[in-house]
């Protein structure tokens, strides 16, 4: 095959990639985004579509096994292991996002990997360098998809299937043609749509559960010699064909071993989509500007790119807690109550009158800046008109999360151990216990039980 088609060009790079080709720096971003993701892994438990996924594993699945499952301490195949830590890693919407491929890698990248990882008796180190490649893989992906796909398409359960397979793939040791092969099957089995969200249905837990074990299964079809399409990606019938109208082609290979797309990573600090995030830290400066609280505010109108109002437009009235983190009224709404939107405040307060009738008094209305800046830069633009008849305007350029507004390693073990201990998914002293160990799993000579 010609290898100057990108796929081909990608596969070779994700198969080829070394530790001693990846900058310190890097390597330290990662298991930053290990503990963070670990944290969201644990929160799953109780989740009733995490739970309904769970007892479904269990009836197809062994009930031993070399991977673990955190949520539940449970074991199994590596295949149902990964599923299962898909679903709960995304449930509680705490897992990190890049902003530029509107994907959350955390979820469909470190699930298949920690899996496989444990039952292969896979080094830190071994782990580290594929979870890159799956960052490196489905990042690039999901920005040569476009903004056309992300209307229609859940980013995460499409490119997220690619980036398993990259993720799994590296720790098989698959070649470069084996690993186009994985990408191959990985592709033409992607999903994940958006209409779920007007239901407030299930599905987000399944778009990851389905990416993580589909990427899985094409890196292990492909290790015993299954093909796949060469080109699923931007083939005449491929991905790009069939789920989008913006494709670029050079995304794919943009800066392969020298943009590092791991480390543009964002971190979430609000228990909500990520489209919530820069309105409702420019309304928290307002309030904190002008010394407002919740009962001073009038309307608050939020400036915004389409996409927000794409997957968030559908959410009016919502039923669930799950639903109401997509609710941009709801966000800011309970922000505005407590400074900030956590998992007990959306737990207990999301139906609260205080909540829903402010909830009914914000808006979104279409920013051209915004929207220009989107999604390379995901700015946060609110007017605020208060009871007293003033009006105050707010802007955030970096949500807090963001590369340059990042979280300290302090602030996201805080993070992690407080969403762990929320959902009863381990001790405080546990989390802690398995945090100090992941800062250092690069040095780690076999990838253990991360829970003791």
């Amino acid at each position: 095959m010609d290898k100057t088609f990108p796929s081909q060009q990608l596969a070779t790079f994700a198969a080829q990639l070394q530790a001693r080709d990846i900058p310190p720096h890097v390597l330290r971003k990662t298991e930053d985004l290990l503990v963070d993701w670990f944290g969201s892994a644990v929160a799953g438990k109780g989740a009733r579509a995490v739970e309904t996924i769970g007892t479904f594993i269990e009836r197809m699945g062994p009930s031993t096994g070399p991977s673990e499952i955190l949520y539940n301490r449970k074991r199994s195949t590596p295949y149902f292991a990964a599923m299962a830590n898909a679903a709960a890693s995304h449930v509680v919407e705490q897992d990190d996002v890049h902003n530029g491929s509107v994907f959350h890698p955390a979820t469909v990248v470190f699930s298949p990997a920690v899996a496989v990882a444990q039952a292969m008796g896979a080094s830190g180190q071994d782990l580290l360098v594929a979870s890159i490649v799956g960052y490196e893989v489905g990042i690039r992906v999901g920005e040569f998809l476009g903004r056309s796909h992300y209307r229609i398409f859940h980013t995460t359960g499409t490119a997220g299937s690619i980036a398993a397979a990259a993720a799994v793939g590296r720790l098989l040791n698959l070649t470069p043609s084996q690993m186009l092969h994985a990408f191959g099957s990985a592709g033409t089995q992607a999903a994940g749509l958006w209409e779920f969200l007007r239901d407030a249905a299930d599905s987000k837990q399944l778009h990851t559960a389905h990416a993580a074990g589909t990427g899985l299964m094409s890196a292990y079809l492909a290790k015993d010699g299954f093909t796949g399409a060469q080109q699923i990606l931007e083939g005449k019938q491929g991905m790009a064909a069939g789920m989008s109208t913006d494709t670029d082609v050079t995304k794919l290979t943009d800066r392969l071993g020298s943009r590092w797309a791991t480390v543009e990573t964002s971190f979430k600090c609000h228990a909500s989509c990520r489209h919530t995030h820069p309105a409702a830290d420019a309304l928290l400066q307002v309030m904190r500007d002008h010394h407002l609280t919740i009962s001073d505010l009038k309307k608050v109108t939020t400036h915004v790119h389409q996409g927000a109002i794409d997957v968030l437009g559908p959410v009016v009235d919502p039923a669930t807690v799950h639903q109401s983190k997509f609710s941009m009224g709801t966000v800011l709404s309970l922000a505005a109550k407590h400074g900030f939107a956590g998992l007990s405040e959306f737990d207990q307060d999301f139906k609260k009158p205080e909540i829903t009738d402010l909830r009914d008094r914000v808006v979104m209305v279409l920013d051209d800046e915004v929207d220009a800046a989107y999604p390379n830069r995901w700015i946060g633009k609110v007017t605020v008109e208060t009871n007293a008849g003033h009006v105050f305007a707010g802007r955030v350029d970096e949500p807090k999360g963001d590369p340059g507004n990042t979280l300290s390693r302090d602030e996201i073990e805080e993070k992690a151990m407080r969403i762990g201990v929320y959902s009863h998914g381990a001790t405080r002293d546990e989390l802690k216990q398995a945090i100090d160990a992941l800062w250092h799993i690069e040095s780690a000579q076999q990838v253990g039980a991360l829970l003791p």
